[in-house]
């Protein structure tokens, strides 16, 4: 069972008389954009835990959520939260009982900590545990503090030995590409399997890697920014992008409207195609949807004379990386019959779906929630980019690192920054991280 890491929490605590206590400075919100810098105290690492000065922490879409809302999704904070769960970092001061490790060791954080005790747990499934508790979340009261911390103390267990030659950031990435993993160990594709990612974010890009990397010969990205798509197919995240028209408004609800052409990625993979006209009913959206994925499957459509039965039309495996209802539309049509559909972002928390569409075509719909037993694997994928060889080459996953930030003192800029799509100079904005 993971200790409890009391010493990031906001409550009243009686210490006992011979713990020692230091300083350190942590980024705080207190509510929409108001972030301070402040004075917090930290004792020494407990029983089973190590003290780590965080190098390098990531902004999550979630994040800035929290930033910009004070929320995400149903989750409102109630308190004074520190942000952050993307983060690596070195060993400064081990508590007892933590073998392993020693000072100086480099370690990627692995921030959920569940009870380790329950059913769910024992079975592997750490993930789902209802008590699970979650750095930078306002699930959990009092909220279990983030990583936008100079150190925090982390139970052992749940730090992850570095090799040498992988950088901060890259380890800091370990925890998006987590998701992916997890998604794509959902998924189970086999060698060949054609693969479609709706949404083109960090998380969009790694699962596509992933799909790649586990053996899908076509995997389709499509975003509605083609600064994005381009990315992914020239970085060989993908193997094909398509750019989806822009809709005229946004809204929390499906009732967007697409006006704009939308284009291929890359440019003689496709051309332009007829924008895909959703209309306010739900009949229109649906239409709207069967054109959208028809478009989009026309990109690896087989040349004459391979093409398959018209009944077998669609990809093996969808991952729908955005939340949003019309995408979850749009996934459906896209995915052939006996095919699978990974619900990968959380948005949109109730959606009207055309389960028909599923239902008469035996599409297995899959959920996923964060990631287990995932670290290890992203771990050796990274000490594989390293070695090359034969076979696809996973992208760098530090050349996504588009922007960074210097000190906690410069986190308000940085999740500005984050929450946009390009910079002041027209630069694509993927991934934003503070550095200490």
């Amino acid at each position: 069972m993971a200790p409890s890491a009391t010493v990031d929490e906001i409550a009243p605590m009686h210490l006992p008389a011979h713990s020692k206590r230091s300083t350190i400075n942590a980024s705080v919100l207190h509510g929409p954009r108001d972030l301070r810098l402040e004075t917090r105290h930290i004792d020494e690492p407990g029983i089973g835990e190590l003290q780590i000065a965080v190098k390098s922490t990531g902004i999550c879409g979630s994040d800035v959520s929290y930033y910009k809302k004070f929320a995400n999704g149903d989750l409102c904070a109630c308190a004074p939260l520190s942000l952050g769960h993307e983060s690596s970092g070195v060993v400064v001061a081990i508590g007892p009982q933590a073998g392993g490790f020693k000072i100086g060791d480099r370690v990627a954080l692995e921030v959920g900590l569940p009870c380790g005790q329950c059913s769910i747990c024992r079975k592997g499934r750490y993930n789902l545990c209802k008590k699970m508790r979650f750095r930078s979340s306002a699930k959990s009261v009092p909220h279990f503090q983030g990583t936008l911390q100079e150190r925090i103390n982390h139970p052992a267990i749940w730090c992850h030995k570095l090799p040498e030659h992988v950088s901060f950031e890259a380890a800091a990435l370990l925890e998006p590409l987590s998701v992916a993993i997890h998604a794509v160990n959902r998924a189970c594709p086999v060698p060949g399997s054609t693969a479609l990612v709706m949404g083109a974010g960090t998380v969009g890009l790694l699962t596509a890697a992933m799909a790649r990397q586990s053996g899908c010969t076509n995997v389709t990205i499509t975003d509605v920014d083609a600064g994005r798509v381009d990315y992914a197919v020239q970085r060989g995240f993908a193997t094909h992008g398509y750019v989806v028209p822009r809709p005229l408004h946004s809204s929390s609800s499906s009732s967007s409207i697409f006006t704009n052409s939308g284009a291929s990625t890359p440019p003689d993979a496709g051309v332009m195609t007829p924008a895909s006209l959703f209309s306010n009913s739900i009949q229109g959206q649906l239409e709207g949807a069967k054109a959208l994925a028809s478009d989009i499957l026309a990109l690896t459509k087989p040349p004459p004379g391979l093409e398959m039965d018209d009944e077998d039309d669609g990809v093996d495996i969808t991952f729908e990386c955005t939340g949003k209802e019309v995408c979850m539309h749009t996934c459906l049509y896209a995915t052939r019959p006996g095919g699978k559909l990974i619900m990968v972002g959380m948005g949109t928390p109730i959606q009207t779906l055309p389960m028909s569409a599923a239902h008469l075509r035996e599409i297995d719909i899959l959920g996923i929630f964060r990631y287990a037993n995932t670290y290890p694997t992203g771990i050796r994928l990274l000490c594989s980019q390293s070695r090359g060889g034969a076979g696809y080459s996973f992208p760098s996953l530090d050349e996504m690192v588009t922007h960074r930030f210097k000190g906690l003192n410069a986190a308000k800029g940085a999740f500005e920054l984050a929450s946009r799509t390009v910079d002041d100079d027209g630069n694509l904005v993927l991934k934003v991280v503070i550095e200490a």
